[in-house]
């Protein structure tokens, strides 16, 4: 006798790393970033999950495909067609950019886990959020690992059930959701920054790539990254914009409504900065009440869980790429070693940032404000390569694709631009 798998679990078992990159994006700094847009802006920047979704979507397919068609992550493909130059330069900004992104998610998996329970000491517990993370990262199996960080990413759900529950004016919603409204203050601008790049994140360029061509060999197609540019099959490249499409939606949604919730509970109390737990989990209270910290706990770390070990292992490709080493999730830890020391380094650098002196919450929104700072740069060598024959093949970009990857590319250097001239 069979048995059918729950629906749940068939949905979620036929996604790949593009839905993970898209849970990955709402990550605890996400979740910060959109409900301070929501609190300080209301429902002024709604727009922007509409506006971000198909740039967000042809970035992320690019980075799959380059893994797809290569074999290779980025950081490898960089290597073998760009001047050392350009390979120490892309690692040592996604490597600065990760730490701080990695230690203020672990920062606020700490902050949230001491709003529920105070007396819980705040070192031990940082580093037992790092240690959990790292033997997780090492000893359980990519294919089982993979399907584990899936979950995680339902937890995001809460914010959907909380925004419905809220009574809100549907008509303005839709009216801020299609029709942007523009400001040229420094708050403003330093929010869209926020925006973009905790939407389009360097990590998730170089997390992407890498697993598309785990995948071959979790697949016995290839037995190991960069060995081989594996063969790439219509099926395969649909495969891959499904399941990119279908990851950058979701994070879309829950971002929308994030922003919508912050708006119609924390902007309309009158909060209009971020900078707690407490504040932040107020925007759970319609469907939590007086467990709305306990909601916004669980979120966190599921989110936390999710994303940082994809922050830590997007810098090991990186550098054990660029190094030469053997890479990947699905090495032992004797065989990967060298790719998992790392992770670990990663890790507890991120530790340290702890320990700068900023509000984890406030943290984590200037982290996203830094990943919209460093993308832009990171795009261009993206275009570069999924324009390149010798590279691609007959799988290069389309026009459409170089259009909507040239105007993100610009738009992202000219808020970055301007956040800095502002900021004088």
């Amino acid at each position: 006798m069979t048995h059918k798998k729950p629906l749940t679990k068939k949905l979620l078992g036929k996604l790949g790393p593009g839905f993970i990159s898209g849970a990955a994006d709402d990550d605890p700094s996400g979740i910060a970033t959109y409900a301070q847009t929501g609190a300080q802006f209301g429902l002024t920047q709604l727009w922007t999950p509409l506006f971000s979704l198909p740039f967000m979507i042809t970035i992320q397919e690019m980075c799959g495909r380059i893994g797809l068609v290569t074999g290779d992550g980025l950081s490898g493909v960089i290597k073998k067609h760009f001047s050392t130059t350009i390979l120490y330069g892309a690692v040592g900004l996604l490597f600065v950019a990760n730490t701080i992104n990695i230690g203020a998610d672990l920062g606020a998996m700490v902050a949230v886990s001491r709003l529920v329970i105070p007396t819980l000491p705040f070192l031990p517990l940082l580093i037992g959020f790092a240690g959990l993370i790292l033997i997780l990262e090492i000893f359980v199996s990519y294919a089982r690992y993979s399907q584990f960080l899936k979950y995680f990413a339902l937890s995001l759900l809460a914010y959907v059930t909380s925004a419905l529950l809220v009574p809100q004016n549907w008509k303005v919603i839709l009216y801020h959701t299609v029709v942007p409204q523009i400001s040229f203050t420094k708050e403003y601008i330093l929010n869209i920054v926020a925006i973009l790049g905790t939407t389009i994140s360097p990590y998730l360029f170089f997390w992407q790539a890498a697993e598309e061509a785990e995948e071959e060999v979790s697949s016995g197609t290839i037995k190991e990254l960069g060995e081989k540019a594996p063969k790439v099959t219509k099926k395969n490249m649909r495969l891959l914009r499904t399941d990119t499409i279908l990851g950058m939606l979701f994070s879309n949604i829950i971002m929308f409504f994030i922003i919508a919730t912050g708006a119609a509970i924390l902007h309309a109390q009158g909060i209009i900065s971020v900078d707690t737990a407490a504040q932040a989990a107020e925007a759970l209270r319609p469907i939590a009440g007086n467990f709305a910290s306990v909601l916004f706990m669980l979120g966190i770390i599921g989110t936390g869980l999710l994303a940082v070990p994809i922050l830590a292992g997007s810098a090991a490709y990186a550098i054990s790429e660029a190094a030469g080493w053997k890479t990947g999730l699905s090495l032992s830890p004797k065989a990967g070693s060298k790719f998992y020391s790392i992770i670990a380094l990663s890790l507890f650098a991120g530790i340290g940032v702890n320990f700068l002196g900023i509000p984890p919450f406030r943290l984590l929104y200037y982290t996203a404000a830094l990943n919209g700072i460093v993308a832009p740069i990171l795009i261009v060598l993206i275009l570069i390569i999924c324009n390149n024959k010798k590279i691609m093949g007959s799988h290069t970009n389309s026009p459409l694709q170089n259009l909507l990857g040239t105007s993100i590319m610009i738009i992202m250097s000219l808020a970055a631009i301007a956040l800095l001239i502002t900021s004088l």
